[in-house]
């Protein structure tokens, strides 16, 4: 049995096929929007509505942009000889905050995960290898996939691909976060840390 009427349950059912948002949040955003003035409302939708037509995905890189090639791609300042791939935009806009990295970007918008149906076809793995076959400038490939199994995978099964090009082929360190505390490190997290370790 509902207790809301049919415009605040559809609202709330819209509001679910997000992300990270159950039942709960979605009663608390929707009842939030259905207190707010109805402009701000109306300008809400319009900027989802705004930002749905107008973004798409860079020809290059695959990262979002509102034009032909986003920003990375356009800037000649941008180191050509290294390319750090990762699963998703948010990973480039990551990186960028750190200021560290200033070579380009392939975003292959997912990684391999057969428990999702997700394969390398599904990926923007294609375009990578002909990026990457179209660029004698390029050196090294730096996988920057999520630490995770299906981001381990997806680094292994491209660095299967890319080595026999001649290229070197990197993977970002793993290890503890600024501010751990050893105690409570799961023994991956450790492990890899010992590995990635550096002389001081």
């Amino acid at each position: 049995m509902s207790y809301f009427p049919e415009p605040v349950n559809r609202l709330i059912g819209e509001l679910m096929k997000l992300p990270g948002i159950g039942p709960k949040s979605a009663q608390r955003l929707a009842f939030h929007l259905l207190r707010s003035d109805r402009d701000g409302v109306v300008e809400l939708a319009k900027a989802l509505v705004y930002a749905k037509d107008r973004t798409k995905t860079c020809a290059r890189c695959f990262n979002l942009t509102d034009q032909e090639l986003c920003p990375i791609c356009r800037d000649p300042r941008r180191d050509a000889s290294q390319l750090c791939v990762v699963q998703d935009t948010r990973d480039v806009v990551a990186l960028e905050k750190t200021r560290e990295f200033k070579g380009r970007y392939h975003v292959l918008q997912g990684a391999i995960s057969p428990m999702e149906g997700i394969g390398p076809e599904q990926l923007r793995i294609k375009e990578l290898l002909r990026r990457v076959q179209a660029s004698p400038e390029l050196r090294e490939v730096i996988m920057a996939t999520n630490p995770n199994i299906e981001g381990e995978a997806t680094a292994m099964y491209l660095s299967r691909l890319l080595k026999p090009l001649g290229l070197r082929v990197t993977r970002i360190a793993h290890g503890l976060p600024v501010g751990g505390d050893l105690e409570y490190v799961d023994e991956v997290t450790l492990s890899r840390a010992l590995e990635g370790r550096r002389e001081i």
